[in-house]
């Protein structure tokens, strides 16, 4: 990551506002200095993101010249002072109830920490080189790994701020797994039999929640299981669908915490959050940040840390601090496993891969 510096004088930051007229909302830029033409109220949020996309593509910027925008600010954006750390991304941030939107270069340590803020997935033209068939390798039974955590991370903080902040746990996984198997034309076909494997054949209320939500329209014939997603962020993706659907495929048993068959989809959910924070057994996250991924409050979610210890997907769970969680793993067949009895304060002390001891005054000064 490059930090900002007075060598670079490039601004990337985009702001509208959306307005109330007497004809209808309006879409104000702060960039353009310009009002839209009244809007409809349900297609507002996309008529948002698809004018802020419209300025990130046409501001395109090498990615060695990008700076976190935050830090020019003083990093004023978030109430900690973490310092900047991660590579440059464009961020997503929702204030006064939706009424304003941000789009910005953001470092990925300012934006975990900045509150509506989500991660925008990699959906900008040139951003992801496209192999050719020369280049192609040969066809082998793919490794889901970080690559497929990545992504489904990315999705899920993208969801994070594109649904009502308490949407069911299981509509957001069938949210999830339309985002990353629709094609770029945002049309997703999800088979009955793909759907009575994740146990939602028949939940025509979670279609009915994510279309009131005004994230997808179900189709003419509900019949043929056809949705559109209505975000335009679905509808520019260049990362591939092969990738894309990996990814897909791993959200539905993430290694290492795949659950038991028939879990509940809150427990699904969470496992799933957590997997992606999850590394070499051992994981760490802000609790907010991981309330917004699952869409539970902090105290339901310690109950599902708690269901989850006593499942033996999880050996232990323990709070940082106020802020900060972290787990570890139950240790490899064969090995020294951890009770699973211990969690909250009782659990020892969490190490890192290299065997120091992960302390609270580690997750709080700057970075």
């Amino acid at each position: 990551m490059r930090p900002a510096g007075t060598q670079s004088a490039v601004r990337r930051i985009w702001r509208v506002e959306l307005r109330s007229r007497a004809e209808g909302p309006s879409l104000f830029c702060l960039q353009c200095q310009a009002h839209t033409l009244p809007l409809e109220a349900s297609s507002a949020r996309s008529a948002v993101l698809t004018h802020l996309a419209s300025h990130a593509r046409a501001e395109a910027l090498p990615g060695h010249l990008r700076t976190c925008q935050c830090r020019t600010h003083g990093c004023s954006w978030h109430p900690r002072s973490r310092g900047c750390a991660g590579p440059v991304l464009l961020a997503l941030t929702r204030d006064t109830g939706g009424r304003s939107w941000r789009l910005a270069d953001t470092c990925a340590a300012c934006a975990a920490a900045t509150s509506h803020t989500a991660l925008v997935p990699d959906t900008l033209p040139g951003a992801a080189p496209v192999q050719t068939p020369r280049q192609t390798a040969p066809r082998r039974h793919p490794q889901h790994g970080s690559a497929e955590r990545l992504r489904v991370k990315e999705a899920l903080t993208y969801l994070a701020v594109a649904l009502p902040r308490f949407s069911s746990p299981a509509a957001r996984l069938l949210a999830l797994q339309c985002a990353l198997r629709a094609d770029h034309h945002g049309h997703v076909r999800l088979p009955p039999g793909f759907l009575r494997g994740m146990r939602l054949r028949g939940r025509t209320e979670l279609w009915s929640e994510l279309e009131h939500a005004g994230w997808l329209a179900l189709a003419a014939r509900q019949s043929s299981g056809e949705v559109r997603l209505l975000d335009a962020d679905m509808h520019t993706q260049t990362s591939g669908r092969a990738a894309r659907a990996r990814a897909a495929h791993w959200a539905l048993q993430p290694v290492p915490l795949t659950g038991p068959r028939g879990m509940a989809h809150s427990m699904q959910l969470t496992a799933l959050a957590l997997a992606t924070h999850t590394c070499d057994g051992t994981g760490t996250a802000e609790l907010d940040a991981l309330t917004r991924l699952c869409g539970q409050s902090p105290q339901q979610l310690e109950d599902l840390f708690d269901q989850l210890v006593r499942t033996r997907l999880l050996a232990a769970w323990r709070r940082l601090s106020h802020e900060e969680v972290a787990w570890h793993l139950p240790s490899p067949v064969g090995g020294n496993p951890a009770p699973a009895e211990r969690y909250g304060p009782t659990c020892p002390p969490l190490t890192d891969r290299c065997g120091s001891s992960v302390l609270p005054s580690q997750h709080h000064g700057d970075e």
